[in-house]
């Protein structure tokens, strides 16, 4: 009998079991509970600064605010916004960072021995009339040299001072600038006698100063200064003032002008008589700007004495007086000209006035009544 085959065994089907989520897997065991640590360890300084690890179901308290949050700025606080706000307020703040000084610059009052702001403005309130407004011509040149030359001048002269000290010192650049008796653009004022080892009307453009770089934040801050005054902003408190010198010198000069007061470590002054009154600049501004740098050295004794400020003074009172008497001495009428012999025989000037003009009786007959009424309005036609 042949044998059969032995039977496999069929395997029992096994029993469906229920299907587990992750969560429940990392939950249920002890290594999935210590990722889930690890991890959340991680994560909460990526959402939360470390001040403000609390309770989440914590309240926050009342004006609570995130140590080291920054502070919105103006533009973005309630009420402040409108269209532009954002340059507008941002302009404001540049401006505010050139007016404020990290360290405020001594102010000295008359006798130099120090004072406060107020006592130091309220003496320079006494300075008289104020300057014209500087009115800006020329070409596009001129402007940039200008500008050039008196950001250098405030620099170079009152970088240490407070905002008032550098426009005051712009100020009396530009007086000059409108004064006979200084030339007349703002690089010839400011360079005026620079080929000088000494004599220099400005210090820093003869004494090597310039060989020193500015730095940039001083420099912004004086071309600042110096771009409202060739605007045409006026510094009221020199008024007419054209010389200063620091509170730590006395110049023979100094008792023979004005002082009109004190502003941080420089002393004001103006001419006194009629060179210092505000008839006396008249110079009217019309460009050609020289070269914005020191004019090439050429001898020493170079035009010492036109620096000389009691000799500009008496020269322009010379000069102002002798147009004045020669205004009041000069005829009322032009003396005759002069005529060849033939027209003197023939009377001269006599013959040129109206008296002698030929008469009227060479009119034709047939226009002799134009320009009449044919019949005055209101009477009856003849």
């Amino acid at each position: 009998m042949p044998h059969s085959p032995p039977s496999t065994p069929q395997p029992t089907p096994r029993e469906r079991r229920p299907r587990v989520s992750l969560w429940a897997r990392l939950t249920g065991t002890k290594g999935g509970r210590a990722l889930l640590a690890l991890a959340a360890a991680l994560a909460v300084p990526a959402v939360a600064a470390p001040s403000d690890w609390r309770a989440f179901e914590e309240p926050e308290p009342a004006g609570f605010v995130i140590p080291g949050a920054p502070e919105p700025m103006a533009f973005e606080q309630p009420g402040n916004s409108f269209p532009g706000s954002a340059f507008y307020f941002i302009e404001q703040e540049r401006r505010l960072a050139y007016d404020v000084d990290a360290a405020p610059a001594v102010l000295f009052d008359q006798t130099g021995t120090g004072g406060s702001e107020d006592a130091a403005l309220a003496v320079l309130g006494e300075a008289g009339p104020a300057a014209r407004s500087f009115l800006s011509t020329g070409t596009g040149i001129d402007k940039a040299r200008a500008l050039q030359c008196l950001a250098t001048a405030v620099y170079y002269e009152a970088a240490s001072e407070a905002l008032g000290g550098q426009r005051a010192v712009a100020q009396v650049v530009l007086n000059r600038v409108a004064h006979p008796s200084y030339p007349n653009s703002v690089c010839g004022v400011v360079y005026q006698g620079s080929e000088r080892k000494t004599g220099c009307q400005f210090s820093f453009t003869c004494d090597g100063s310039l060989r020193r770089t500015a730095s940039a934040s001083g420099m912004a801050r004086a071309r600042m200064v110096a771009q409202d005054a060739l605007a045409g902003e006026v510094y009221k408190p020199v008024g007419l003032a054209t010389h200063y010198h620091t509170v730590w010198i006395h110049p023979y000069w100094a008792p023979s002008l004005d002082h009109v007061g004190t502003i941080g470590a420089h002393r004001f002054y103006k001419w006194k008589g009629v060179a210092g009154t505000p008839g006396a600049f008249s110079a009217a501004y019309r460009g050609g700007e020289p070269v914005a740098a020191p004019n090439v050295r050429r001898t020493e004794d170079y035009a010492t004495a036109a620096a000389d400020p009691v000799e500009l003074q008496k020269t322009f009172e010379a000069e102002r007086a002798k147009a004045e008497t020669q205004a009041r001495t000069a005829p009322a009428r032009q003396p005759a000209p002069a005529y060849s012999q033939a027209v003197q025989q023939r009377g001269g000037d006599a013959i040129f006035t109206a008296d002698s003009l030929p008469a009227g009786g060479g009119v034709k007959e047939e226009y002799a009544n134009s320009g009449r009424w044919i019949a005055e309005p209101g009477k009856a036609r003849e």
